[in-house]
């Protein structure tokens, strides 16, 4: 089992603006970078009723981030998650070297 460090905010809090949750649920979003722990494999978290579960974890830079990445994220590009993350966090630049967490989900299919 990999070692990870301890949660620095609860998995409810993972994917909470409305935009990104409706492309969670419709299936375009299956990753969310942190700069902390939300959650570890195999956790759970539901969105408007809808259960999810985390399929990996891990720690990169965000100058490893791919436009795949910021698809998988829910946006259209790169760039353009660039620009929305510096708008969100005022007084913040974008720093390559930043490290974060990006947790992978999954929806579980209902049975």
């Amino acid at each position: 089992m990999t070692k990870y460090p301890k949660k620095t905010c609860e998995i409810d809090r993972l994917v909470t603006h409305q935009k990104l949750v409706t492309a969670a649920l419709a299936g375009k979003k299956n990753q969310q970078r942190r700069a902390g722990v939300y959650g570890y494999p195999g956790e759970q978290f539901v969105l408007e009723g809808t259960a999810f579960v985390i399929t990996d974890l891990r720690q990169e830079v965000l100058s490893n981030m791919t436009e795949a990445d910021a698809q998988s994220e829910g946006y259209p590009n790169l760039e353009f998650y660039k620009d929305l993350i510096i708008k969100m966090h005022p007084g913040m630049e974008w720093d390559e070297h930043q490290e974060v967490w990006v947790h992978e989900f999954e929806k579980i299919d209902a049975e």
